[in-house]
């Protein structure tokens, strides 16, 4: 391994696989280009997500360079796909040198590639640590505490996530609070959403002035066909009150189609579309009455916005947006989902606050705590 020069970081590789990953590491890539002194940084996409045009219309509505090096993995089961991310990253880490492995999340490519880091030696920065479902049937959560593990520097979202790390024996030593790299995004870029008018417009002659978001991805609820034809069902009752929008993503039709439900291919109350860049799905949340979703990502976006979220889950790693935003875990049961959207439509929904250092300079804080760390790691090596 070459020897650092005095004052003088090596690259840090930054790796994103999967879309979530694209609203953390836009601001956080920005950081590093602004700071003073910069913070050099290279961009691998593990291409665990694979669709192209999906890929490339959240790069451009985020200024998300593009990366540096693209591993192409694409789809498989679990096991085989961190297996190939893990195959193809390791010669990129052996050339690259970096100072440094940064991951963001909990996808499949974020453990990858933080197991080929640690196992040769190369320092694992966490974005996103100390989050917990306490679900284990989540691969997310395996993800999660997995990377924590292995991470030397772990950047957490929530006071709440350290007791969860200290919890597992990581100490507070190796732990920065720094906030929310999503929320940067959303305050980055709120200005040049997409009115919500003109994503409607482009879908329907007759686009809804009130309406609630729908999303659904995870394999909970569409690879088990009771519980999907019972949520399908369910938002076909929502839409006779309020008119629904649902991007779908390509993964969740093929599991709708493979139905073939009456009462949701009838729901006139519902309009779906095709999955919408980053910018149309913000200014589609800032202006909807609620957003019914599964994603985690979301409960966090929908809480920085003010905009009352139901989550169709039984638990949630993001429970700050439960405690403090606008989040309310109703799970899969149709009478808890219709109560619940009931109450939004009378009460106009559960008002939150903004968590602390939810305020758009999380990846700033990031950058400079990275740097500083660097620099020690250097002197301590030296």
């Amino acid at each position: 391994m070459a020897t650092m020069q005095s004052n003088v970081i090596r690259a840090v590789l930054c790796v994103v696989g999967a879309r979530p990953n694209f609203m953390k590491m836009a601001p956080i890539l920005g950081a590093f280009s602004s700071a003073v002194p910069r913070v050099p940084a290279r961009l691998v996409h593990t291409g665990q997500h694979y669709d192209i045009a999906m890929n490339e219309q959240h790069f451009d509505a985020l200024g998300l360079p593009r990366p540096d090096i693209s591993l192409e993995v694409g789809s498989g089961s679990h096991a085989v796909q961190t297996a190939e991310v893990m195959r193809r990253f390791e010669p990129v880490l052996e050339e690259a040198d970096p100072a440094a492995v940064l991951v963001v999340g909990d996808v499949n490519s974020t453990l990858a590639c933080a197991l080929v880091a640690t196992k040769r030696g190369v320092p694992v920065i966490h974005v996103e640590a100390g989050l917990r479902s306490f679900d284990r049937s989540m691969p997310e959560e395996v993800n999660r505490v997995l990377t924590d593990q292995i991470s030397d520097l772990l950047f957490t979202t929530e006071e709440g996530a350290l007791a969860n790390l200290e919890r597992e024996g990581i100490p507070e030593s190796r732990v920065r609070f720094v906030g929310n790299v999503m929320i940067d995004s959303v305050h980055r870029n709120l200005d040049r959403a997409v009115p919500s008018g003109e994503t409607l417009g482009r879908a329907t002659p007759a686009p809804p002035a009130h309406y609630g978001v729908v999303t659904l991805h995870r394999p909970s609820n569409v690879d088990d066909p009771a519980i999907l034809r019972s949520l399908l069902r369910t938002l076909a009752d929502v839409s006779r009150d309020l008119p629904l929008v649902f991007p779908v993503h390509p993964r969740t039709r093929a599991r709708i189609d493979e139905l073939d439900e009456a009462a949701w291919r009838d729901a006139a109350g519902v309009l779906v579309t095709e999955p919408l860049d980053y910018l149309s799905m913000l200014g589609l949340m800032r202006d909807a009455a609620v957003v019914l979703t599964d994603s985690g990502g979301m409960q966090e976006e929908t809480t920085a916005l003010g905009v009352p979220c139901l989550t169709l889950r039984h638990n949630t790693e993001r429970p700050i947006t439960v405690e403090q935003g606008t989040n309310t875990i109703v799970g899969t049961d149709p009478a808890r989902i219709l109560d619940a959207v009931a109450d939004v439509l009378r009460t106009g929904g559960k008002a939150g606050r903004i968590p602390p250092k939810w305020d758009g300079r999380a990846a700033p804080r990031i950058a400079e705590e990275l740097a500083a760390w660097l620099k020690a790691r250097d002197r301590e090596v030296a």
